[in-house]
């Protein structure tokens, strides 16, 4: 194998996994094309299952640069920040710092996970059994893959998944999520690209049965999963308990939001969008994050209080409420309030997973004094408490508020303590289509792994409604002030994801490890006699022995 890509430049390789990493890039919404997903990660396994441990991390790197780079290119959609009152270079210098930081971080786990797939080609040396390398290779490269990203999905920066290249066109693949959430889809993907991959590899080696079992293995797997996924989406759905619900997408644009201009607008168009659902008899009105840009004790003073006090139908209000903190400047909570009929807040919940460097200060003791020089706002947002509960008057719900969407756990412990459906409020001004639609394939697989009917309200796009099984019901276009009312359904299941959480990833990495195990036996089996055998030869072949 080495040979053949010495016919090419000493580049190509990482040219390959480059641009296999972008291919995987493609798969993500808006794009959507989701089946390339299952052979995206082929070329990348090929090149770092022989690989020198330093040319397998540049492989990873260049993989991981590509998907990435590539699914994450919407973040420079904050620039330019000059309403913020930043330069406008500085401003690009920022979006351009930001995009590389979280590609770099991304690409550095895939690094990781080559790096380990090329420490196995050392079993080749051991055993004769080449079929049972190829599938501890993949167990092997599965668990550490899920593995990674678990670890990734409990740091700070998260959001692309390789399960979220299936969301929210896959829905036959999506519906395993309920299992063990977002890692049973991910592990379904790199164990397709594994077996391709090692089927190939054995290919190369003139291993033809063993070539022919992989892909027969491959195909076996593939269509299996997906058999089995159509069997769960096809169950009927009991619905019970309905709940009416407006959806208002005020379409406010950021660079305007916080100024006089855009807080007349936003007033006016909740507003009488409040007014227009209210005529058609829902239950509640559902706004987006920060939809009234003040702080709820300012709220009576506007018009959408007195509307409320009027008609007396309960709005779930995106705004902000001021919070003390001690040693700190003004605080405040970026907050979904209900507010009853007669104007009181019934309950509220805080935004707990916040943006770094967009809503919080990483690392606060050493750059806080650098950034609140540069920054031009006085407040400073603070995360709520991360075991918080919203009870409304119908029911208890699932609350995610913009960036939260993508933390699975967040929604799997609302619904483990009697979340019966789920709202997401969400601003994504900031950002081109690829951003809002990255973000419903998020919710949707947040809706399948507990279970729920989900409602969403976003300032610019994509709003929505999304049922148990993953089916978009109905989606606002982009950059319009819409309206919309609709009949989710509260429920009061648990998935097995809900109850045991990720115990896939658990379980495979316990099995992974008794086959290392059993690896290391074999090999030590083999150990005494082989020693045995060259100190013999040593003897024989002594200058002693041969004067004799």
């Amino acid at each position: 194998m080495r040979s053949r890509f010495k016919l090419f430049s000493p580049k190509t390789p990482l040219v390959i996994a480059f641009l296999s990493g972008i291919v995987m890039g493609l798969t993500l919404a808006p794009v959507g094309l989701f089946p390339l997903a299952w052979t995206a990660l082929v070329p990348l396994w090929v090149l770092v299952a022989n690989a020198s441990t330093q040319k397998a991390i540049r492989y990873g790197l260049a993989w991981g640069f590509g998907y990435h780079g590539f699914a994450l290119f919407w973040v420079t959609g904050i620039h330019p920040m000059t309403w913020l009152g930043v330069p406008w270079a500085f401003s690009l210098a920022i979006a351009l710092v930001c995009w590389l930081f979280v590609t770099l971080w991304g690409a550095t786990l895939v690094a990781v996970w080559a790096a380990a797939i090329s420490q196995l080609k050392k079993l080749q040396k051991t055993t004769h059994f080449q079929l049972s390398i190829s599938l501890f290779r993949i167990l092997w490269g599965v668990a550490l893959w899920c593995a990674l990203e678990a670890l990734w999905s409990a740091s700070p920066l998260w959001w692309t998944s390789l399960s979220l290249t299936q969301s929210p066109h896959n829905l036959a693949i999506l519906q395993f999520a309920q299992l063990s959430g977002y890692t049973t889809v991910t592990a379904a993907i790199v164990a397709v690209n594994g077996l391709v991959a090692e089927g190939l590899i054995a290919s190369i080696a003139m291993r033809v049965r063993v070539t022919y079992f992989l892909w027969s293995l491959t195909l076996i797997l593939w269509a299996g999963l997906h058999g089995m996924g159509l069997v769960l989406y096809n169950r009927p759905l009991v619905n019970e308990k309905p709940l009416q619900v407006g959806i208002i997408q005020g379409n406010i644009p950021n660079d305007i939001k916080l100024f006089a201009t855009g807080l007349q607008k936003s007033i006016q168009n909740y507003t009488e969008g409040y007014e227009r659902l209210v005529q058609q008899e829902v239950d509640v009105v559902l706004t987006p994050e920060g939809a009234i840009p003040l702080m709820l004790a300012s709220l009576p003073e506007t018009a959408l209080y007195q509307a409320l006090l009027q008609h007396k139908t309960p709005i779930w209000l995106g705004t902000y409420r001021k919070k003390a903190v001690e040693g700190k400047k003004s605080s405040y909570t970026n907050s979904l309030v209900t507010l009853t009929g007669k104007g009181q807040a019934f309950s509220q919940f805080d935004k707990v997973k916040l943006v770094p460097l967009g809503e919080y200060i990483p690392f606060e003791p050493i750059l806080g004094k650098i950034i609140d020089r540069l920054s031009p706002l006085e407040a400073h947002q603070i995360a709520g408490d991360p075991h918080q509960v919203f009870d409304t008057p119908f029911g208890r719900a699932i609350v995610g508020i913009c960036y939260e969407s993508t933390f699975a756990e967040h929604f799997r412990d609302q619904a483990a303590r009697g979340g019966e459906f789920m709202i997401t409020a969400s601003n994504n001004a900031h950002y081109n289509a690829a951003m809002p639609a990255q973000h419903h394939a998020q919710d949707v697989l947040r809706a399948i792994e507990t279970d729920r009917w989900a409602a969403r309200a976003t300032n610019t796009g994509y709003s929505g409604i999304v049922d148990p099984r993953g089916r978009t019901l109905w989606q606002s276009e982009i950059d319009t002030y819409e309206i919309h009312a609709a009949t989710i359904y509260r429920r009061e299941t648990q998935t097995l994801y809900v109850r045991w959480g990720n115990w896939l990833m658990w379980s495979l990495l316990g099995l992974s490890a008794l086959m290392s195990l059993g690896f290391r036996v074999i090999y030590q089996r083999s150990l005494p006699k082989d020693r045995s055998l060259a100190r013999r030869t040593t003897i024989n072949s002594s200058p002693s022995n041969a004067e004799s």
